[in-house]
């Protein structure tokens, strides 16, 4: 029984589809203004880990995660480059792409961009004006009201008075709209900007009703789980939850929201001096490293990525690659040894799973595979080659399941660097055993050079990169 907690009823709940067997999934996707930064990093990195697990337990699931095209920081960024809305959108939506591929992130069934949906943003538009909890500012756009909507406030669980209290920038400031927490639908064309056709007036769609149009428009009423970072469940996801229901639509059956990310004790942001993009930390570690630091800690709790987190993640990586190194010396794959599973690793698996299964507890799901790596170990030491090659197969297996790749990684110019240092460290190692210690200490130095550090473990030597 998977169990999840729900923003809304805030409790782990269990799973139940609406589908049996089958589970809908919507993300809330980036803006494509700028190069994607860690916390982008943590809440795709969240949700392909639910959907590797959920298929790992057999599920069939449907991903959706879409794309903002047309907002108003893409028309700023391309005013300010004197470039088009559209080569932004493309541009950032490309590197976007691409980094979280180099993350091990998959790619969702359907990726979705706002433009492509205009029409029917459109048409929901014109049903809430229908249905009276919508108005049209002449000149400034369609409004949702939200004083018509009484449940407005229950997914971040404040009052009205309580949201528009703490809203600040989360609330546009317009003295003609009914009350100040309403929020566009449609915004009125300006010179300049991105413009479609509607009956009310040209213009563009407001940024919430875009998701709840391709979400509806592509996995239907009563999707299965909604979720996206923290930060987006006000007012971005209270606002499509609003305008869904307003529109007699069954929305959501479940709020999933991953939390924050540190960078030397506080919040990311470019004005704390501590905002990393992707990129930068891609290029200075093994994404591994940056995945199983992320999985270290549980999605819903603040994660500190720092240094120390990288290299402490980096070491973790590296032990389980040095295990699949000493099973594969034995000359045999580690896809499992064709024997009955032992023990230990039925009780792994378990283990993996009844953390999994508590609201995707990936800390103790990772702690099990670091356990059954060392029984593995210890199977080698022993020289119990059977036992050690279906370990190796079980944490392959579940590490799988999280998106983590041990020991070859299938990509020939990752893996030729990497055996070029391993065939280094292990020279070094043959001459720690001839007593040649100036040879290997030259290679350690070479190594460091490279900016490679070693670590000397009963297991064997383990490397990772520094920088």
């Amino acid at each position: 029984m998977i169990r999840l907690f729900d923003t809304l009823r805030r409790e782990v709940v269990e799973l139940r589809p609406r589908t049996p067997g089958e589970v809908s999934l919507y993300v809330c996707g980036p803006t494509v203004y700028d190069v994607p930064h860690l916390g982008h990093a943590r809440t795709a990195v969240t949700y392909d880990v639910l959907r590797r697990y959920l298929t790992w337990r057999g599920v069939d699931v449907k991903m959706v995660s879409n794309i903002t095209d047309v907002d108003d920081k893409i028309i700023a960024r391309a005013a300010e480059e004197g470039s088009s809305e559209a080569d932004v959108a493309a541009r950032f939506s490309d590197v976007y792409v691409r980094e979280l591929e180099a993350l091990g992130v998959a790619a969702p069934d359907e990726r979705p961009r706002a433009t492509e949906y205009v029409d029917e943003m459109v048409s929901f538009t014109a049903e809430l004006l229908a249905r009276g909890v919508a108005y049209v500012i002449d000149g400034a756009g369609v409004y949702f009201d939200v004083g018509r909507y009484p449940d407005y406030g229950r997914l971040p669980g404040r009052s009205p008075e309580g949201l528009l209290e703490g809203a600040g920038a989360r609330v546009a400031v317009d003295d003609r709209k009914r009350d100040p927490l309403d929020f566009a639908l449609w915004k009125a064309a300006k010179e300049g900007e991105p413009t479609w056709d509607a009956p009310w007036m040209p213009g563009r769609p407001g940024w919430h009703i875009e998701c709840v149009a391709m979400a509806l428009g592509l996995l239907g009423d009563g999707f299965d789980i909604h979720g996206g970072g923290s930060d987006l469940i006000f007012p971005h996801h209270e606002n499509e939850r609003a305008e869904a229901e307003a529109a007699g639509r069954r929305f959501a059956r479940l709020w999933m929201h991953s939390a924050m990310v540190n960078v030397e004790g506080e919040k990311m942001a470019k004005s704390a001096g501590n905002f990393r993009t992707l990129a930068d930390v891609l290029a200075a570690q093994d994404p591994r490293a940056l995945r199983l630091a992320m999985l270290q800690a549980h999605y819903r709790t603040t994660i500190e990525i720092d240094e120390a987190a990288l290299a402490s993640a980096a070491a973790g990586v590296q032990r389980l690659d040095a295990f699949a190194r000493r099973v594969g010396a034995l000359g045999a794959p580690g896809g499992g040894s064709g024997a009955a599973p032992t023990p230990d690793c039925g009780e792994a698996r378990a283990a993996f799973a009844a953390a999994m299964d508590d609201d995707l507890g990936t800390p103790a799901a990772v702690a099990a595979i670091f356990d059954l790596a060392r029984w593995g170990n210890v199977r080698l030491d022993e020289s119990d080659a059977v036992g050690a090659i279906e370990a190796l197969a079980t944490v392959q297996e579940l590490c799988g399941a999280l998106g983590l790749e041990v020991g070859p990684t299938g990509r020939a110019d990752e893996d030729d660097g990497r055996d070029a240092v391993q065939r280094r460290v292990d020279e070094r190692d043959a001459a720690r055993r001839a007593r040649d210690y100036a040879t290997a200490d030259e290679i350690r130095s070479e190594l460091a050079t490279a900016g490679i550090e070693l670590e000397d473990t009963p297991a064997g030597t383990v490397w990772r990169r520094v920088r």
